[in-house]
């Protein structure tokens, strides 16, 4: 059976080509910001969404973009990776992130400003290789990925530092921020295929609860005892006022004295780097890192269920691996 590893390692230089020509029609003065970006490497998740789901449904074998007939699904697959670059580009500076992957985040190098402006640029790019296509449903669904992207972030900073919300809050954080692309990842390759409509629900559930859950294992890496595996300081969300779910559980298991003194620090942002070592250890011991995977193993189980609801092909065993792939992360 073939892994997905293999797999990706297969798509990969394709699909870094094509990011690389599409981003050379960027004006030579924001061309090096995004291609600063796209060099910090990432595991290019979306664009083999897309593809996967695209072969699962037929695409390449009948309809639309049969191979050597029909129009590339390669840009297609590569626009919401142009989409999720911008927002790493707008999220380092929101966050005041000096690294990105172990590089020196965009705007260290060239400038906030610039670095908004490039931003911008790879959004309106993405949008424009998806209408390329001439299909209104796939613009809509690039669309509807940025529109809700950005309330993620809105909604997000609203709640920065405060400790009045709860998990309710932070699925509604976290599934604009991050779970739309997955979701329009794989509802790309579903309309692409052009499936039917339950199929293309089945799809874009699938991306959904497989980016939520990808997002809630994230935030219980930010609490690992080294950062190995995500490039960023340990106790990044501590440190930014992220109310996330290590975080919640961690604030359940504290006395009432515990708990105030440790919401004061938090909403006033005066941890120490000594602090964040020694409650990023704390919560370790007390499990809140396990139980956030659990969290995630629940919506692991929705996207599962979702795959169930689409054809039983080779591309569909490798997707279902993701499934694993992002549960163990870091384990």
């Amino acid at each position: 059976m073939l892994k997905l590893k293999a797999y990706l390692a297969t798509e990969l230089p394709r699909i870094n080509k094509t990011l690389d020509a599409e981003v050379a029609v960027l004006h030579p003065l924001v061309r090096p910001v995004a291609e600063h970006v796209l060099r910090a490497g990432g595991k290019r998740l979306r664009p083999l969404l897309t593809l996967l789901t695209a072969r699962v449904l037929g695409a390449e074998g009948g309809g639309l973009f049969r191979k050597g007939s029909g129009p590339d699904l390669y840009p297609l697959a590569c626009s919401v990776e142009l989409l999720h670059s911008a927002t790493l580009l707008h999220d380092d500076i929101l966050d005041g992130a000096d690294l990105r992957r172990g590089l020196p985040a965009a705007h260290t190098l060239f400038g906030q400003t610039e670095t908004v402006l490039a931003g911008d640029a790879l959004l309106a790019l993405a949008n424009r290789i998806v209408a390329r296509y001439g299909d209104a449903r796939l613009t809509d669904t690039i669309a509807e990925a940025i529109v809700q992207t950005a309330t993620g972030e809105i909604v997000e900073i609203a709640h920065q530092r405060s400790t009045d919300h709860g998990h309710d809050t932070y699925i509604e954080i976290i599934t604009g921020k991050t779970a739309w692309m997955l979701r329009a990842s794989c509802e790309l390759g579903a309309l692409a295929a052009q499936a039917p409509d339950e199929a293309v629900r089945a799809a874009a559930g699938f991306g959904l609860n497989l980016g939520i859950a990808f997002q809630i294992v994230d935030d219980a890496l930010d609490f690992a005892a080294s950062s190995r595996d995500t490039g960023k300081p340990v106790g990044g969300d501590l440190r930014e006022g992220k109310l996330t779910p290590p975080l919640i559980y961690y604030l359940e298991t504290l006395t009432p004295h515990e708990r105030d003194a440790f919401v004061t620090r938090f909403r006033q942002g005066t941890f120490d780097d000594a602090t964040v070592a020694a409650v990023s250890a704390d919560l370790r011991a007390r499990g809140c890192d396990a139980k956030t995977r659990e969290l995630a193993a629940s919506y692991l189980d929705k996207a599962s269920a979702c795959l169930d609801a689409l054809p039983d092909t080779p591309e569909r065993r490798i997707l279902r691996q993701s499934i694993d792939y992002v549960l163990n992360r870091g384990t």
